[in-house]
């Protein structure tokens, strides 16, 4: 007999089980990123946000406390403010739409849910500036398109219904490629897409009666976190024989078994001391301290995709530790007593940039950015720490841009600017562009308009064989990667820099500035910048520590 409805126990479920089939592929997911970076994070993003919501779900399932109303609630706000990166926003926006729709019925019908997906297609398009098809976007339209035609053509029969819309959206995902040739040579369908459609197809699963674990576990805590497992203390620099404590987590795409792991253990304290490796199913949490953390995370790629990672210099920082964590805790404590016009607010990671960012007048740091992108709530939690009128938040990159200005929308006590900075570089030439007798609108052109002017290159490493912009890469190779895309590739990090600043630069640009990251050594720095300077004389060449992970340089050029 056909099922014709949707009551609020079985859209609970249907949610939970989409959440978990997409936490289950989010490495896989991860993979498909187009750009082969340490970094790539769209499956751990839509997990992240949808997991936020989960845990409320799970206890009204659990509580057997279900009424649509307070199902989608639950649904739209949870994800809402556990939203990270473009691909979690927009997965969010599409959750806000559809719950709209449904909220006000006890069940879900076929023409209602047709209603309910384009509510959720138009939302999530309104959210981003500049829609691009071929992204998760399009695969969401497809659906939506689907959901109307069968129930204009007269469907009853749900289980029909979702299937077809699920083959529809499915077969769209497969042409990504053919709408957006960089995923084409990439060899890849959209990341974004490929989440959305483990979605749906668990959801699917759970509708047509598969058996699921409901059990909603913790998700990992954003980047900066304490990380569980180590015990640290502040040690005297002499005591100090391996300088950096890094830290991250392994979520495992191949086998990781005692013996791998006794011998990943050993080639740990073969570089360095004060090792934890704790291997649980799938992920392992690694802490070590060593001198070259680089050494560290190569090897640890070899098993899958790292989160949760965080260097630290404990030379430079012993003698701060105790103070910057009591300054930590006491701007944590309480808002400044005296409120201010304007307060700025930038997402950073690197002790130099963090910094740079403070002695030019950001009040707030949020940790983040490449590696972890901060979510709506951290946004929404440092907008509430900082006593100001007139906010100015800098996402400082492209995939945080969207999350911020979420915050924004849900902010009503404070004027908030979100500047689009996709950089670090860019965040600091707004910084810059600030003028406190202007007002916050003519401040908002006059710092957008200057950001456009800056150039970013950014230095890595890649982790798998791929082909992007034409350039042919391989596991292990540097790569120069610029505001639109690949500018270099090659074997030697001093040359590849060197190719992607000539990529960078035009007869219009008076100033260079080279951040060197955490695993570069200042000699080889300094080096870099005497040849860039002598090859550019009529700019200015600065050269400062960023100590930013996984990029051993970031230059921008204006």
């Amino acid at each position: 007999m056909a099922v014709n409805t949707i009551d609020a126990k079985m859209l609970a479920k249907m949610f939970l089980a989409g959440a978990k089939n997409l936490e289950s592929k989010k490495e896989w997911i991860n993979e498909l990123n187009v750009f082969p970076v340490p970094d790539g994070d769209t499956g751990t993003n839509m997990t992240l946000t949808i997991m936020s919501a989960a845990k409320d779900v799970a206890a009204m399932n659990a509580n057997n406390d279900l009424d649509m109303k307070s199902l989608a609630k639950a649904i739209s706000s949870g994800s809402l403010r556990g939203a990270r990166g473009n691909s979690g926003v927009i997965l969010s926006q599409l959750f806000r739409g559809f719950t709209k729709a449904i909220r006000d019925y006890d069940t879900i019908d076929i023409p209602l849910l047709a209603e309910a997906c384009e509510k959720a297609v138009e939302t999530a398009y309104k959210a981003v500036m500049k829609p691009k098809e071929g992204t998760i976007l399009t695969v969401a339209k497809s659906a939506s398109l689907k959901a109307r035609e069968l129930a204009d053509a007269g469907e009853t029969d749900l289980e029909k219904y979702i299937g077809d819309i699920i083959e529809r959206a499915d077969y769209v995902l497969s042409q990504t490629p053919e709408m957006l040739p960089v995923l084409k040579q990439a060899g890849v369908v959209d990341s974004g897409g490929q989440g959305l459609m483990q979605v749906l197809k668990g959801a699917y699963e759970a509708f047509l009666g598969k058996e699921i674990d409901w059990t909603v576990t913790e998700t990992a805590a954003p980047a900066g976190a304490p990380f569980a497992g180590s015990q640290e203390t502040v040690l005297e620099e002499s005591d100090i024989k391996f300088g950096y404590c890094t830290e991250f987590i392994i979520m495992l795409s191949k086998t990781f078994n005692i013996k791998q792991e006794m011998d990943f253990k050993a080639y740990l304290e073969s570089i360095g001391d004060s090792i934890v490796v704790v291997a649980d199913d799938d992920v392992v949490k690694v802490h070590v301290h060593t001198n070259d953390p680089g050494l560290a995370i190569q090897k640890a790629l070899k098993y899958g995709a790292l989160s949760n990672m965080k260097i630290d210099n404990m030379r430079l920082e012993h003698h701060e530790k105790v103070v910057k964590m009591a300054q930590k805790e006491q701007q944590e404590a309480a808002a400044p007593a005296e409120k201010k016009a304007a307060a700025f607010i930038a997402v950073s990671v690197g002790e130099g940039i963090n910094a740079i960012l403070k002695d030019l007048g950001v009040d707030y740091i949020i940790e983040g950015g490449q590696t972890m992108n901060p979510s709506t709530e951290d946004v929404l939690n440092a907008i509430e720490k900082v006593n100001a009128e007139t906010v100015y938040v800098l996402p400082n990159n492209k995939n945080i841009i969207l999350a911020a200005n979420q915050a924004k929308y849900m902010t009503e006590d404070k004027k908030i600017v979100v500047i689009p900075t996709k950089t670090i570089a860019q965040g600091i030439t707004a910084v810059i562009n600030y003028v406190p007798d202007l007002s916050p609108e003519e401040n908002e052109a006059a710092m957008t308009e200057a950001i456009e002017t800056v150039r970013t290159g950014e230095v890595t490493y890649a982790v798998r064989d791929t082909v992007i912009d034409d350039h042919e890469i391989h596991q292990g190779d540097y790569m120069g990667i610029g505001d639109a895309g690949i500018l270099a590739v090659g074997q030697a990090i001093e040359t590849v820099t060197k190719d992607m600043i000539d990529s960078m630069m035009d007869e219009d640009m008076e100033l260079i500035s080279i951040y060197y990251g955490q695993e570069t050594k200042e000699e080889d720095a300094a080096a870099l910048r005497d040849k860039v300077a002598e090859k550019y004389p009529a700019c200015d060449v600065e050269l400062q520590y960023g100590g930013q992970p996984i990029y051993y340089y970031i230059v921008s050029a204006e």
